[in-house]
């Protein structure tokens, strides 16, 4: 099961993760995002559990709850959709309006 987890403190580690989830399951994978050009961390990870039925004790057990002094928020991860695409849109049919 893939794990979303936001709201995170800018210093959580993929280790403090790591320990957070392990205590609910088998973590797979930790991923801690960051900025492609600073490297920060962007304050949201993604976790991977073995199982759909840890991954759900996990977020359970871990959403709003307090790591480094902030709230997590923490579901499913939803699937990624490429949202990056051009505009477009545009306002077609000029001088069609009227009664």
């Amino acid at each position: 099961m893939k794990i979303y987890v936001g709201n995170m403190n800018f210093d959580t580690s993929e280790s403090d993760l790591r320990t957070a989830f392990e205590a609910h399951g088998t973590v797979d994978s930790v991923n801690v995002i960051t900025d492609r050009d600073t490297g920060r961390a962007k304050g949201f990870a993604f976790i991977e559990m073995s199982n759909d039925t840890e991954g759900q004790a996990a977020i359970d057990a871990l959403n709003e709850k307090d790591l480094q002094g902030r709230a997590l928020k923490v579901n499913v991860a939803k699937p990624r959709t490429d949202n990056r695409g051009g505009g477009g849109g545009g306002r077609g049919g000029f001088g069609r309006g009227g009664y």
